[in-house]
C-alpha cells in the first residue's frame, strides 16, 4: 500500500522490538500482556510522521491513548477479514507475539477485538478472500 500511494512505511511491531531490544514474544514472556501493552502504547504515542502508512499490531486497539494519537496523525483503516481466514493465516501465535490471555482461542480474541477495530476505524475495507492487489486498489479509491 505504501508503494502504491507513494508513502513511507512504519511497522509499530518492529519499532517495539527495536526500542526494547527483544522479539515481541520475548516481551510478552518477560512482561506479560499488560507490560507489553504499556510498551506498545509508549511506542505508538511517540510516533511523529506524515505521509506514512503505519501498520500496527492487532493489540494496539487496547489503548485508547494510542488509538487517539493515531487518529490525530493519520486515517485509520480496518482491514476486515473473517475469523476463519485469520486462523488459517496465523500459524503459531506464540512465536508471533500475539497479546492473548492463556486459554483463549483466536476466535475468542477476534470477537473481543472486533468491536474495538470498528470503533476506531475511519474506513473499513472488507479484505477477506481478496488478493493483496485488490485490497490495495480498494484502499487507493478511498477519500483519505
Amino acid at each position: 500500500m505504501a508503494k502504491t500511494l507513494n508513502m513511507a512505511f512504519t511497522d509499530t511491531d518492529l519499532l517495539i522490538q527495536q526500542a526494547y531490544g527483544k522479539f515481541l514474544w520475548q516481551i510478552l514472556e518477560d512482561d506479560g500482556n499488560d507490560g507489553f501493552n504499556r510498551k506498545e502504547e509508549a511506542v505508538i504515542g511517540a510516533l511523529r510522521c506524515e505521509n506514512t502508512c503505519i501498520a500496527t499490531g492487532g493489540s494496539a486497539v487496547y489503548s485508547e491513548k494510542a488509538m487517539n494519537h493515531l487518529k490525530s496523525i493519520s486515517k485509520i483503516i480496518f482491514l476486515e477479514v473473517p475469523v476463519e481466514e485469520i486462523i488459517a493465516r496465523t500459524g503459531d501465535i506464540k512465536s508471533r507475539g500475539v497479546v492473548i490471555e492463556k486459554g483463549k482461542t483466536l476466535e475468542e480474541l477476534y470477537n473481543e477485538r472486533l468491536p474495538l477495530y470498528k470503533k476506531y476505524a475511519g474506513f473499513t475495507v472488507k479484505a477477506g478472500g481478496k488478493s493483496l492487489e485488490k485490497v490495495v486498489y480498494e484502499i487507493s479509491r478511498l477519500s483519505l
